[in-house]
Protein backbone atom coordinates (compact mmCIF):
# COMPACT_ATOMS: atom_id res chain seq x y z
CA UNK A 1 0.00 0.00 0.00
CA UNK A 2 1.21 3.49 -0.81
CA UNK A 3 0.93 6.04 1.96
CA UNK A 4 1.26 9.78 2.17
CA UNK A 5 4.29 11.13 3.99
CA UNK A 6 2.35 14.25 4.90
CA UNK A 7 1.75 14.51 8.69
CA UNK A 8 -1.86 13.51 9.32
CA UNK A 9 -3.38 15.94 11.75
CA UNK A 10 -6.87 16.85 12.89
CA UNK A 11 -8.78 17.57 16.01
CA UNK A 12 -10.58 14.76 17.67
CA UNK A 13 -12.47 13.40 20.55
CA UNK A 14 -12.27 10.02 22.00
CA UNK A 15 -13.98 7.18 20.33
CA UNK A 16 -16.30 4.66 21.16
CA UNK A 17 -14.00 4.11 19.61
CA UNK A 18 -13.77 6.02 16.48
CA UNK A 19 -16.68 4.36 14.87
CA UNK A 20 -16.57 5.14 11.18
CA UNK A 21 -18.09 2.10 9.54
CA UNK A 22 -16.18 1.46 6.31
CA UNK A 23 -12.73 0.42 7.52
CA UNK A 24 -9.86 -1.84 6.52
CA UNK A 25 -6.49 -2.77 7.95
CA UNK A 26 -4.40 -2.52 4.82
CA UNK A 27 -4.92 -1.71 1.19
CA UNK A 28 -4.94 -3.43 -2.14
CA UNK A 29 -2.93 -2.25 -5.12
CA UNK A 30 -5.96 -0.26 -6.21
CA UNK A 31 -5.81 1.90 -3.12
CA UNK A 32 -4.28 5.33 -3.59
CA UNK A 33 -1.97 7.06 -1.18
CA UNK A 34 -3.49 9.25 1.51
CA UNK A 35 -2.71 12.40 -0.46
CA UNK A 36 -5.24 11.23 -3.04
CA UNK A 37 -3.58 13.04 -5.94
CA UNK A 38 -4.24 11.38 -9.28
CA UNK A 39 -2.10 11.48 -12.38
CA UNK A 40 -2.02 14.79 -14.22
CA UNK A 41 -2.94 16.93 -11.21
CA UNK A 42 -1.16 20.29 -11.43
CA UNK A 43 -1.26 21.06 -7.71
CA UNK A 44 -3.56 22.64 -5.11
CA UNK A 45 -6.40 24.84 -6.30
CA UNK A 46 -8.73 26.94 -4.17
CA UNK A 47 -12.50 26.84 -4.11
CA UNK A 48 -15.34 24.37 -4.20
CA UNK A 49 -17.43 22.50 -1.65
CA UNK A 50 -16.55 18.94 -0.69
CA UNK A 51 -19.69 16.76 -0.48
CA UNK A 52 -19.35 13.89 2.01
CA UNK A 53 -21.75 11.01 2.59
CA UNK A 54 -22.01 9.96 6.25
CA UNK A 55 -23.95 7.05 7.66
CA UNK A 56 -24.98 8.40 11.07
CA UNK A 57 -26.08 11.87 12.17
CA UNK A 58 -24.72 13.89 15.08
CA UNK A 59 -26.43 13.69 18.48
CA UNK A 60 -25.85 17.04 20.25
CA UNK A 61 -26.49 15.65 23.73
CA UNK A 62 -23.62 13.20 23.26
CA UNK A 63 -21.46 15.10 20.81
CA UNK A 64 -18.26 14.36 22.75
CA UNK A 65 -18.69 10.58 22.63
CA UNK A 66 -17.56 10.64 18.99
CA UNK A 67 -20.10 8.01 18.03
CA UNK A 68 -20.80 8.79 14.36
CA UNK A 69 -18.93 9.57 11.18
CA UNK A 70 -20.80 12.90 10.90
CA UNK A 71 -19.55 13.81 14.39
CA UNK A 72 -16.03 12.86 13.34
CA UNK A 73 -16.21 15.24 10.40
CA UNK A 74 -17.67 18.05 12.50
CA UNK A 75 -15.00 17.75 15.19
CA UNK A 76 -12.15 17.51 12.72
CA UNK A 77 -13.36 20.52 10.75
CA UNK A 78 -14.37 22.90 13.53
CA UNK A 79 -12.05 22.23 16.46
CA UNK A 80 -8.34 22.14 17.26
CA UNK A 81 -6.48 20.08 19.85
CA UNK A 82 -3.51 21.09 21.97
CA UNK A 83 -1.13 18.53 20.46
CA UNK A 84 -1.22 16.03 17.59
CA UNK A 85 -0.02 12.45 17.47
CA UNK A 86 1.21 11.06 14.15
CA UNK A 87 -0.82 8.13 12.88
CA UNK A 88 1.80 5.46 13.54
CA UNK A 89 3.42 6.46 16.84
CA UNK A 90 2.88 8.27 20.13
CA UNK A 91 5.29 11.18 19.74
CA UNK A 92 3.30 14.39 20.43
CA UNK A 93 3.57 17.21 17.91
CA UNK A 94 2.61 20.90 18.46
CA UNK A 95 -0.86 22.18 17.63
CA UNK A 96 -2.37 24.89 19.83
CA UNK A 97 0.36 24.11 22.35
CA UNK A 98 3.78 24.99 20.94
CA UNK A 99 5.89 23.28 23.62
CA UNK A 100 5.53 21.60 27.02
CA UNK A 101 7.47 20.52 30.07
CA UNK A 102 6.48 17.73 32.46
CA UNK A 103 7.58 18.29 36.06
CA UNK A 104 10.27 16.02 37.46
CA UNK A 105 7.81 14.51 39.95
CA UNK A 106 5.40 13.70 37.11
CA UNK A 107 2.55 15.57 38.81
CA UNK A 108 2.16 18.55 36.48
CA UNK A 109 2.76 19.77 32.96
CA UNK A 110 3.29 23.31 31.68
CA UNK A 111 2.16 24.11 28.15
CA UNK A 112 3.13 27.14 26.09
CA UNK A 113 0.19 28.20 23.90
CA UNK A 114 -0.05 29.93 20.55
CA UNK A 115 -0.78 33.66 20.83
CA UNK A 116 -2.29 34.11 17.36
CA UNK A 117 -5.42 31.98 17.62
CA UNK A 118 -9.04 33.16 17.56
CA UNK A 119 -12.33 31.38 17.93
CA UNK A 120 -14.75 31.60 15.04
CA UNK A 121 -16.53 34.40 16.89
CA UNK A 122 -13.34 36.49 16.83
CA UNK A 123 -12.57 36.00 20.52
CA UNK A 124 -8.94 35.33 21.44
CA UNK A 125 -7.97 31.82 22.55
CA UNK A 126 -6.35 31.81 26.02
CA UNK A 127 -5.35 29.44 28.79
CA UNK A 128 -8.80 29.88 30.34
CA UNK A 129 -10.24 28.04 27.34
CA UNK A 130 -7.98 25.08 28.02
CA UNK A 131 -9.22 24.99 31.61
CA UNK A 132 -12.85 25.20 30.50
CA UNK A 133 -12.45 22.43 27.93
CA UNK A 134 -10.77 20.03 30.37
CA UNK A 135 -13.36 20.69 33.07
CA UNK A 136 -16.13 20.09 30.53
CA UNK A 137 -14.64 16.70 29.67
CA UNK A 138 -14.30 15.92 33.37
CA UNK A 139 -18.05 16.46 33.82
CA UNK A 140 -19.72 13.00 33.94
CA UNK A 141 -22.76 14.51 32.22
CA UNK A 142 -21.02 14.20 28.86
CA UNK A 143 -19.95 10.55 29.41
CA UNK A 144 -16.75 11.06 27.41
CA UNK A 145 -14.39 8.13 27.47
CA UNK A 146 -11.45 10.12 28.85
CA UNK A 147 -13.54 11.53 31.69
CA UNK A 148 -11.38 9.89 34.37
CA UNK A 149 -8.18 11.34 32.92
CA UNK A 150 -9.68 14.81 32.61
CA UNK A 151 -10.99 14.57 36.18
CA UNK A 152 -7.50 13.65 37.41
CA UNK A 153 -6.35 17.16 36.43
CA UNK A 154 -7.25 19.20 39.48
CA UNK A 155 -5.03 22.29 39.27
CA UNK A 156 -5.04 25.03 36.64
CA UNK A 157 -2.58 27.93 36.65
CA UNK A 158 -3.93 30.34 34.02
CA UNK A 159 -2.13 33.49 35.20
CA UNK A 160 -0.47 33.71 31.78
CA UNK A 161 -3.05 33.84 28.96
CA UNK A 162 -0.62 32.05 26.65
CA UNK A 163 0.61 29.35 29.04
CA UNK A 164 -1.02 26.94 31.44
CA UNK A 165 0.22 24.58 34.14
CA UNK A 166 -1.95 21.53 34.77
CA UNK A 167 -1.56 19.73 38.10
CA UNK A 168 -2.53 16.08 38.53
CA UNK A 169 -4.03 14.01 41.32
CA UNK A 170 -1.45 11.37 40.45
CA UNK A 171 1.01 10.61 37.68
CA UNK A 172 -0.72 10.30 34.30
CA UNK A 173 1.00 8.08 31.75
CA UNK A 174 -1.67 9.08 29.20
CA UNK A 175 -1.85 12.86 29.69
CA UNK A 176 -0.77 13.44 26.07
CA UNK A 177 -3.63 11.22 24.90
CA UNK A 178 -6.01 13.68 26.55
CA UNK A 179 -4.22 16.67 25.02
CA UNK A 180 -4.50 15.01 21.60
CA UNK A 181 -8.18 14.10 21.87
CA UNK A 182 -9.52 17.11 23.76
CA UNK A 183 -11.35 19.68 21.58
CA UNK A 184 -10.83 23.29 22.61
CA UNK A 185 -14.39 24.57 22.91
CA UNK A 186 -15.86 28.03 23.31
CA UNK A 187 -17.43 28.71 26.72
CA UNK A 188 -19.49 31.65 25.44
CA UNK A 189 -21.51 29.53 22.97
CA UNK A 190 -21.52 26.31 24.97
CA UNK A 191 -25.27 26.32 25.60
CA UNK A 192 -25.88 26.42 21.85
CA UNK A 193 -23.53 23.46 21.36
CA UNK A 194 -25.75 21.36 23.59
CA UNK A 195 -28.74 21.94 21.31
CA UNK A 196 -26.98 21.64 17.97
CA UNK A 197 -27.35 25.35 17.13
CA UNK A 198 -23.68 26.31 17.18
CA UNK A 199 -20.30 24.63 17.23
CA UNK A 200 -17.58 27.23 17.73
CA UNK A 201 -13.93 26.28 17.73
CA UNK A 202 -10.62 27.54 16.38
CA UNK A 203 -10.39 25.04 13.51
CA UNK A 204 -10.06 25.45 9.73
CA UNK A 205 -13.81 25.45 9.04
CA UNK A 206 -16.79 27.17 10.63
CA UNK A 207 -20.03 25.40 11.41
CA UNK A 208 -22.90 26.92 9.43
CA UNK A 209 -25.97 24.75 9.88
CA UNK A 210 -27.43 21.40 10.82
CA UNK A 211 -30.63 19.91 9.45
CA UNK A 212 -31.34 16.85 11.62
CA UNK A 213 -31.19 13.52 9.78
CA UNK A 214 -30.31 15.37 6.60
CA UNK A 215 -27.28 17.70 6.34
CA UNK A 216 -24.47 19.65 7.99
CA UNK A 217 -22.71 22.56 6.30
CA UNK A 218 -19.39 24.27 7.00
CA UNK A 219 -17.52 27.19 5.47
CA UNK A 220 -13.84 28.09 5.33
CA UNK A 221 -12.37 29.93 8.32
CA UNK A 222 -10.63 32.87 6.63
CA UNK A 223 -8.88 33.75 9.92
CA UNK A 224 -7.46 30.29 10.58
CA UNK A 225 -4.11 30.47 12.38
CA UNK A 226 -2.61 27.74 10.20
CA UNK A 227 -2.41 27.48 6.43
CA UNK A 228 -5.63 28.71 4.85
CA UNK A 229 -7.83 25.80 3.71
CA UNK A 230 -8.27 25.35 -0.04
CA UNK A 231 -11.93 24.36 0.14
CA UNK A 232 -14.65 27.00 0.34
CA UNK A 233 -16.77 24.65 2.36
CA UNK A 234 -17.90 21.16 3.35
CA UNK A 235 -21.34 19.61 3.04
CA UNK A 236 -22.14 16.41 4.94
CA UNK A 237 -25.19 14.51 3.73
CA UNK A 238 -26.65 11.92 6.10
CA UNK A 239 -27.17 8.83 3.95
CA UNK A 240 -27.91 5.93 6.28
CA UNK A 241 -27.86 3.26 3.57
CA UNK A 242 -24.22 2.47 2.63
CA UNK A 243 -25.26 1.25 -0.82
CA UNK A 244 -27.12 4.51 -1.39
CA UNK A 245 -23.89 6.32 -0.52
CA UNK A 246 -22.05 4.36 -3.18
CA UNK A 247 -24.80 5.06 -5.72
CA UNK A 248 -24.61 8.79 -5.00
CA UNK A 249 -20.82 8.69 -5.31
CA UNK A 250 -21.13 7.03 -8.69
CA UNK A 251 -23.78 9.50 -9.88
CA UNK A 252 -21.71 12.53 -8.86
CA UNK A 253 -23.98 13.64 -6.00
CA UNK A 254 -21.18 12.98 -3.49
CA UNK A 255 -17.42 13.43 -3.69
CA UNK A 256 -16.48 11.15 -0.78
CA UNK A 257 -18.16 8.43 1.28
CA UNK A 258 -17.25 7.05 4.70
CA UNK A 259 -19.78 4.22 5.01
CA UNK A 260 -19.17 1.88 2.06
CA UNK A 261 -18.87 -1.82 2.82
CA UNK A 262 -15.59 -3.55 2.14
CA UNK A 263 -17.07 -5.33 -0.86
CA UNK A 264 -18.12 -2.00 -2.35
CA UNK A 265 -14.72 -0.50 -1.54
CA UNK A 266 -13.07 -3.40 -3.30
CA UNK A 267 -15.21 -2.78 -6.40
CA UNK A 268 -14.65 0.99 -6.34
CA UNK A 269 -10.91 0.45 -6.03
CA UNK A 270 -10.95 -1.29 -9.40
CA UNK A 271 -12.83 1.56 -11.11
CA UNK A 272 -10.61 4.19 -12.72
CA UNK A 273 -13.11 6.92 -11.78
CA UNK A 274 -12.52 6.53 -8.06
CA UNK A 275 -9.83 6.35 -5.40
CA UNK A 276 -9.96 4.22 -2.27
CA UNK A 277 -7.74 5.72 0.43
CA UNK A 278 -6.46 3.85 3.46
CA UNK A 279 -4.85 5.33 6.56
CA UNK A 280 -2.32 3.13 8.33
CA UNK A 281 -2.28 3.78 12.06
CA UNK A 282 -5.85 5.03 12.51
CA UNK A 283 -7.04 1.63 13.64
CA UNK A 284 -10.12 0.06 15.15
CA UNK A 285 -10.80 -3.43 16.40
CA UNK A 286 -13.95 -5.48 15.84
CA UNK A 287 -14.91 -7.66 18.80
CA UNK A 288 -17.64 -9.67 20.50
CA UNK A 289 -18.64 -8.25 23.86
CA UNK A 290 -20.21 -10.30 26.65
CA UNK A 291 -22.61 -8.80 29.19
CA UNK A 292 -21.82 -10.69 32.38
CA UNK A 293 -25.07 -9.49 33.93
CA UNK A 294 -26.54 -12.38 31.91
CA UNK A 295 -26.05 -15.50 34.10
CA UNK A 296 -25.51 -17.63 31.00
CA UNK A 297 -22.32 -15.70 30.19
CA UNK A 298 -20.80 -15.69 33.65
CA UNK A 299 -18.86 -18.96 33.31
CA UNK A 300 -15.55 -18.14 31.64
CA UNK A 301 -15.58 -21.57 29.96
CA UNK A 302 -18.44 -20.40 27.74
CA UNK A 303 -16.53 -17.26 26.80
CA UNK A 304 -13.46 -19.38 26.08
CA UNK A 305 -15.60 -21.58 23.86
CA UNK A 306 -16.73 -18.49 21.95
CA UNK A 307 -13.12 -17.37 21.53
CA UNK A 308 -12.11 -20.76 20.10
CA UNK A 309 -15.26 -21.04 17.95
CA UNK A 310 -14.87 -17.79 16.00
CA UNK A 311 -13.22 -18.17 12.60
CA UNK A 312 -11.31 -14.89 12.51
CA UNK A 313 -9.57 -15.68 9.24
CA UNK A 314 -12.91 -16.20 7.51
CA UNK A 315 -14.19 -12.88 8.85
CA UNK A 316 -11.10 -11.06 7.62
CA UNK A 317 -11.15 -12.78 4.23
CA UNK A 318 -14.87 -12.76 3.44
CA UNK A 319 -16.17 -9.61 5.12
CA UNK A 320 -13.11 -7.37 5.07
CA UNK A 321 -11.81 -8.77 1.79
CA UNK A 322 -8.46 -9.77 3.24
CA UNK A 323 -7.81 -6.30 4.57
CA UNK A 324 -7.47 -7.04 8.29
CA UNK A 325 -5.45 -8.91 10.89
CA UNK A 326 -6.93 -11.59 13.19
CA UNK A 327 -6.22 -10.74 16.84
CA UNK A 328 -6.80 -11.84 20.42
CA UNK A 329 -5.41 -8.64 21.96
CA UNK A 330 -6.31 -5.15 20.73
CA UNK A 331 -2.89 -3.52 20.28
CA UNK A 332 -1.28 -2.57 16.94
CA UNK A 333 2.30 -3.76 16.53
CA UNK A 334 3.82 -0.39 17.46
CA UNK A 335 2.08 -0.34 20.85
CA UNK A 336 4.24 -0.92 23.96
CA UNK A 337 1.60 -3.47 25.02
CA UNK A 338 1.87 -5.56 21.84
CA UNK A 339 2.68 -9.24 22.41
CA UNK A 340 2.83 -11.35 19.24
CA UNK A 341 2.69 -14.71 21.02
CA UNK A 342 -0.12 -13.81 23.40
CA UNK A 343 -2.03 -12.55 20.38
CA UNK A 344 -2.32 -16.18 19.19
CA UNK A 345 -3.85 -17.59 22.39
CA UNK A 346 -7.27 -18.37 20.91
CA UNK A 347 -6.98 -19.73 17.39
CA UNK A 348 -9.89 -21.23 15.48
CA UNK A 349 -10.48 -24.59 17.20
CA UNK A 350 -14.12 -25.75 17.02
CA UNK A 351 -13.28 -29.12 18.63
CA UNK A 352 -11.86 -27.37 21.68
CA UNK A 353 -14.92 -25.12 21.76
CA UNK A 354 -17.23 -28.16 21.67
CA UNK A 355 -15.35 -29.73 24.59
CA UNK A 356 -15.86 -26.62 26.69
CA UNK A 357 -19.54 -26.36 25.77
CA UNK A 358 -20.06 -30.04 26.70
CA UNK A 359 -18.70 -29.31 30.16
CA UNK A 360 -21.32 -26.63 30.68
CA UNK A 361 -24.45 -28.55 29.71
CA UNK A 362 -27.44 -27.02 27.97
CA UNK A 363 -27.82 -23.23 27.94
CA UNK A 364 -30.61 -20.97 26.70
CA UNK A 365 -30.40 -18.98 23.48
CA UNK A 366 -28.20 -15.91 23.96
CA UNK A 367 -29.01 -12.55 22.29
CA UNK A 368 -26.39 -11.38 19.76
CA UNK A 369 -26.76 -7.66 19.01
CA UNK A 370 -25.14 -5.64 16.24
CA UNK A 371 -25.71 -2.25 14.55
CA UNK A 372 -28.37 -2.53 11.87
CA UNK A 373 -28.03 -1.23 8.32
CA UNK A 374 -24.31 -1.92 7.99
CA UNK A 375 -23.26 -4.66 5.59
CA UNK A 376 -19.99 -5.38 7.41
CA UNK A 377 -21.63 -5.82 10.80
CA UNK A 378 -24.45 -7.91 9.35
CA UNK A 379 -22.02 -10.26 7.62
CA UNK A 380 -19.81 -10.59 10.72
CA UNK A 381 -22.88 -11.29 12.88
CA UNK A 382 -24.00 -14.07 10.55
CA UNK A 383 -20.57 -15.72 10.59
CA UNK A 384 -20.31 -15.47 14.37
CA UNK A 385 -23.80 -16.92 14.79
CA UNK A 386 -22.93 -19.83 12.48
CA UNK A 387 -19.59 -20.43 14.23
CA UNK A 388 -21.23 -20.52 17.64
CA UNK A 389 -24.11 -22.67 16.47
CA UNK A 390 -21.66 -25.21 15.08
CA UNK A 391 -20.21 -25.80 18.58
CA UNK A 392 -23.55 -25.84 20.39
CA UNK A 393 -23.98 -22.20 21.43
CA UNK A 394 -27.37 -20.92 20.30
CA UNK A 395 -27.78 -17.20 19.58
CA UNK A 396 -30.53 -14.92 18.32
CA UNK A 397 -29.50 -11.98 16.15
CA UNK A 398 -30.76 -8.61 17.40
CA UNK A 399 -29.99 -5.74 15.00
CA UNK A 400 -30.43 -2.27 16.53
CA UNK A 401 -30.41 1.25 15.11
CA UNK A 402 -26.95 2.74 15.57
CA UNK A 403 -27.69 5.59 18.00
CA UNK A 404 -29.73 3.22 20.16
CA UNK A 405 -26.90 0.69 20.01
CA UNK A 406 -24.44 3.25 21.34
CA UNK A 407 -26.83 4.10 24.19
CA UNK A 408 -26.82 0.41 25.10
CA UNK A 409 -23.03 0.39 25.03
CA UNK A 410 -22.72 3.43 27.29
CA UNK A 411 -25.45 2.19 29.62
CA UNK A 412 -24.30 -1.44 29.63
CA UNK A 413 -27.76 -2.77 28.74
CA UNK A 414 -27.08 -5.39 26.05
CA UNK A 415 -28.09 -8.36 28.19
CA UNK A 416 -26.15 -10.82 26.04
CA UNK A 417 -23.47 -10.74 23.34
CA UNK A 418 -22.81 -7.84 20.99
CA UNK A 419 -20.60 -7.04 18.00
CA UNK A 420 -18.99 -3.64 17.59
CA UNK A 421 -15.73 -1.87 16.85
CA UNK A 422 -13.67 -0.02 19.43
CA UNK A 423 -10.77 2.40 19.32
CA UNK A 424 -8.15 3.63 21.81
CA UNK A 425 -5.81 0.63 21.55
CA UNK A 426 -3.48 2.66 19.32
CA UNK A 427 -3.01 5.21 22.11
CA UNK A 428 -1.16 4.78 25.41
CA UNK A 429 -2.39 1.36 26.59
CA UNK A 430 -3.56 2.65 29.97
CA UNK A 431 -6.12 4.83 28.17
CA UNK A 432 -7.99 1.75 26.99
CA UNK A 433 -8.19 0.24 30.47
CA UNK A 434 -9.27 3.40 32.30
CA UNK A 435 -11.34 5.11 29.61
CA UNK A 436 -13.03 3.07 26.89
CA UNK A 437 -16.66 2.03 27.49
CA UNK A 438 -15.98 -1.66 26.81
CA UNK A 439 -12.74 -1.81 28.84
CA UNK A 440 -12.99 0.72 31.69
CA UNK A 441 -11.90 -1.08 34.86
CA UNK A 442 -14.14 1.18 36.97
CA UNK A 443 -17.30 0.61 34.94
CA UNK A 444 -17.66 -1.15 31.62
CA UNK A 445 -20.39 -2.33 29.27
CA UNK A 446 -19.74 -5.98 30.23
CA UNK A 447 -20.32 -5.41 33.97
CA UNK A 448 -16.96 -7.09 34.45
CA UNK A 449 -15.61 -6.40 37.95
CA UNK A 450 -12.13 -7.51 38.99
CA UNK A 451 -9.94 -6.20 41.77
CA UNK A 452 -6.81 -7.40 39.95
CA UNK A 453 -7.84 -5.83 36.62
CA UNK A 454 -8.53 -2.50 38.32
CA UNK A 455 -5.21 -2.62 40.17
CA UNK A 456 -3.30 -3.35 36.97
CA UNK A 457 -5.18 -0.66 35.02
CA UNK A 458 -4.51 1.94 37.72
CA UNK A 459 -0.87 0.91 38.02
CA UNK A 460 -0.39 1.33 34.25
CA UNK A 461 -2.11 4.71 34.45
CA UNK A 462 0.00 5.93 37.39
CA UNK A 463 3.32 6.04 35.56
CA UNK A 464 5.62 8.87 34.50
CA UNK A 465 5.63 7.59 30.93
CA UNK A 466 3.47 5.32 28.85
CA UNK A 467 6.45 3.41 27.43
CA UNK A 468 8.62 3.02 30.55
CA UNK A 469 9.72 -0.48 31.61
CA UNK A 470 7.42 -0.19 34.63
CA UNK A 471 4.44 0.65 32.41
CA UNK A 472 5.23 -2.19 29.98
CA UNK A 473 5.29 -4.65 32.89
CA UNK A 474 1.79 -3.53 33.86
CA UNK A 475 0.58 -3.91 30.27
CA UNK A 476 1.61 -7.56 30.35
CA UNK A 477 -0.58 -8.01 33.42
CA UNK A 478 -3.46 -6.30 31.61
CA UNK A 479 -2.97 -8.63 28.64
CA UNK A 480 -3.29 -11.62 30.94
CA UNK A 481 -6.43 -10.12 32.49
CA UNK A 482 -8.00 -9.69 29.05
CA UNK A 483 -7.11 -13.19 27.84
CA UNK A 484 -8.04 -14.96 31.09
CA UNK A 485 -11.40 -13.26 31.54
CA UNK A 486 -12.58 -12.68 27.95
CA UNK A 487 -15.32 -10.22 28.79
CA UNK A 488 -14.37 -8.89 25.35
CA UNK A 489 -13.36 -11.27 22.59
CA UNK A 490 -11.27 -9.56 19.93
CA UNK A 491 -11.61 -10.68 16.30
CA UNK A 492 -9.67 -8.39 13.93
CA UNK A 493 -7.66 -5.19 13.73
CA UNK A 494 -8.88 -2.82 10.99
CA UNK A 495 -7.89 0.52 9.47
CA UNK A 496 -9.99 3.39 8.21
CA UNK A 497 -10.72 3.64 4.53
CA UNK A 498 -12.72 6.04 2.38
CA UNK A 499 -13.81 6.12 -1.25
CA UNK A 500 -13.78 9.32 -3.27
CA UNK A 501 -13.86 10.63 -6.81
CA UNK A 502 -10.64 11.46 -8.65
CA UNK A 503 -11.34 15.17 -8.07
CA UNK A 504 -10.49 14.89 -4.35
CA UNK A 505 -6.83 15.47 -3.43
CA UNK A 506 -4.70 15.60 -0.26
CA UNK A 507 -7.22 13.83 1.92
CA UNK A 508 -5.78 13.06 5.35
CA UNK A 509 -6.96 11.67 8.67
CA UNK A 510 -6.05 12.14 12.32
CA UNK A 511 -5.04 9.37 14.68
CA UNK A 512 -8.49 9.81 16.20
CA UNK A 513 -10.23 8.84 12.99
CA UNK A 514 -11.41 12.28 11.92
CA UNK A 515 -11.00 13.48 8.37
CA UNK A 516 -8.32 16.17 8.15
CA UNK A 517 -9.43 18.50 5.36
CA UNK A 518 -7.06 21.41 5.94
CA UNK A 519 -5.00 20.58 2.85
CA UNK A 520 -7.75 18.95 0.79
CA UNK A 521 -8.64 20.47 -2.57
CA UNK A 522 -10.82 19.71 -5.57
CA UNK A 523 -9.89 19.61 -9.22
CA UNK A 524 -12.02 19.38 -12.37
Amino acid sequence: MRRSTRPLHALALAVVGLLVVGVLSSCSSAVNEASGASGGDSGPTDGGTLRIGSTSDIVPASIFTNSSDATNTLIGAVYDSLIDYPLDNLEPQPRLATSWQVAKDGLSITLQLRDDVKFHTGREFTSKDVEFSIKTWADPTWTVQLQRTAAAITGFDTSDPHAITLSFDHKLSNVFDLLDMLPIIDSETFDQLKTGKAYVGTGPFKFDSWTPSSKLTFSKNDDYWGDEPHLDGIEVDIVSDPQAQVSQLRSGQLDLVTGASNRDLETLGKDSKFDVTGFDGAVQQIYVGADLANPDLQDVKLRQAIAFAIDRERIVDEVFRGQGTPINLPWPDYSPAYDAEANKTYTYDPDKAKELVAQLGDSPTIPLAYPAGNANYEAVAQIVQANLGAVGIKTQLQPAEYSQFIKQLIGGTFGGLWILQHGYAHYTPSTLAVSAYPFNADKNASHFVSKAYKEHADAAWNQDSGDSPEAVAEYQKLNKDLLDNLFLIEMALLHFQTAETKSVHDLNMSKRGELDLRSTYLSD
